[in-house]
């Protein structure tokens, strides 16, 4: 109850506001509006995870099971507003908060059935730094609280950042992320089904990455792939 009454206070002298239409927010909503949330562009590769177009971009590359995205992210749009705020407007809440609601949203469909591992595709430790977090791990974090599944944080390793991909084209992006991560996957973990969670998928270049710097045909892993945005042409 107090702490009911002391969010209401808040609200009243600091009210908070939607990330998307900047609305004020009601004391039981959290980052983002009830009806914004209601037009949330949403995907639903989840209800045919194996084969989307999301998903084709990973054949051929690494061997993926299944692979969604909880909306349709385009720069410059309201719903681009929430991975902004996350990335750049110190903002980490977002992250787990849309972690939690993305997961809980797909979880009837079976997309986590099976999934041993959830690994957030790491930073690197300046840009970790100067960002104060990273936020895939936030996201990664609200879906292990949804689904119970165990997080691998420190599985694979980010050596270094050579550029922002923004405008760079599909094969330009996968040569650009080239040999940027490092994984030393100990025994215990051949043959196993990872999640790799990261904020939007592009191309997947950073995700196939990071994928590929495990070595899956050494240790028969096999993946699936979650963000919160997917850039769709």
């Amino acid at each position: 109850m107090l702490t009911k009454i002391w969010s209401e206070v808040c609200d009243l002298f600091f009210p908070r506001r939607c990330v998307m239409c900047e609305e004020r927010l009601d004391v039981d909503e959290w980052h983002v509006c009830k009806a914004c949330l209601a037009e949330l562009p949403r995907t639903e590769y989840h209800l045919c995870p194996e084969d989307n177009p999301m998903a084709q971009l990973f054949w051929g590359l690494v061997p993926v099971e299944r692979a969604t995205a909880w909306f349709f992210y385009a720069p410059g749009t309201r719903t681009s507003q929430i991975v902004y705020e996350l990335k750049y407007h110190s903002q980490p809440d977002i992250g787990y908060t849309f972690g939690r609601v993305m997961s809980s949203e797909m979880k009837e469909s079976g997309f986590f059935d099976g999934i041993d591992l959830i690994v957030p595709v790491p930073l690197t430790p300046e840009r970790q730094r100067q960002r104060g977090y990273n936020q895939s791990l936030l996201i990664a974090q609200g879906i292990s609280r949804e689904t119970g599944i165990s997080i691998a944080e420190h599985l694979v390793e980010r050596l270094h950042f050579r550029e922002s991909q923004t405008h760079l084209d599909r094969w330009e992006r996968l040569k650009n992320v080239e040999k940027q991560f490092r994984a030393d996957v100990p025994p215990e973990l051949d043959g196993k089904h990872l999640l790799l969670v990261d904020d939007v998928t592009t191309t997947g270049a950073t995700l196939i990455a990071c994928a590929q710097a495990m070595h899956p045909k050494e240790h028969h892993l096999r993946f699936s792939f979650l963000t919160l945005g997917y850039t769709h042409s």
